[in-house]
């Protein structure tokens, strides 16, 4: 028997979901999608490290977000990428936590000019987020992470374990259903 990939897996269900809903169906992708969310330890997630300023939050640690699930978003306030996922995360961020979901913005400078707070904190307003953003402008949280991409995403569970990454925009339905999956297995407060 042949194994899908995600991605093939992702498009024959969407193929079937429109082949279903023009039969006057529906077909449950959503489900689907949520009982596969691409779960695979990374190993630990990396401490913030060399933060030169934090908005919308005291400093943060890895250690001290323990049994919180962690969304670390790399950005950068004039990449066109990740301007385009920014409403998926702040969406994240307001669904879901109140249920022990976290999102940590670590702002990494594509150019000079994004170096500066004033200029980020002007993003942070633009954009609507209200999650903390680690401002790194020595990338040195960049390469705790070994992180190449602007947007990278590292999602960790509630003991801090990296369980999914993803690069670029796109597989938004797979990023939720993955952290869906992890509250749910979040120790009760």
């Amino acid at each position: 028997m042949k194994m899908l990939s995600r991605r093939a897996f992702s498009g024959l269900a969407i193929g079937s979901s429109a082949l279903a809903a023009a039969a006057g169906g529906a077909w449950p992708v959503r489900s689907a999608l949520a009982a596969s969310p691409g779960l695979r330890d990374y190993g630990k997630a990396p401490e913030f490290t060399g933060i030169d300023k934090w908005l919308n939050s005291e400093p943060l640690t890895m250690q001290g977000l323990a049994g919180k699930v962690v969304l670390v978003d790399f950005w950068t306030y004039s990449c066109i990428n990740c301007i385009r996922t920014l409403p998926y995360v702040v969406s994240w961020y307001e669904k879901y936590k109140e249920r022990g979901f976290v999102v940590v913005g670590v702002h990494s400078p594509e150019f000079a000019y994004e170096k500066s707070t004033r200029n980020v904190q002007d993003a942070i307003q633009r954009f609507g987020i209200r999650y903390p953003v680690a401002q790194d402008n020595g990338f040195a949280t960049w390469k705790a992470y070994n992180n190449q991409y602007w947007p990278a995403f590292y999602l960790a569970d509630s003991n801090g374990q990296v369980m999914r990454q993803h690069f670029g925009e796109g597989e938004y339905a797979e990023m939720e259903a993955a952290i869906e999956a992890l509250l749910a297995r979040r120790p009760p407060a």
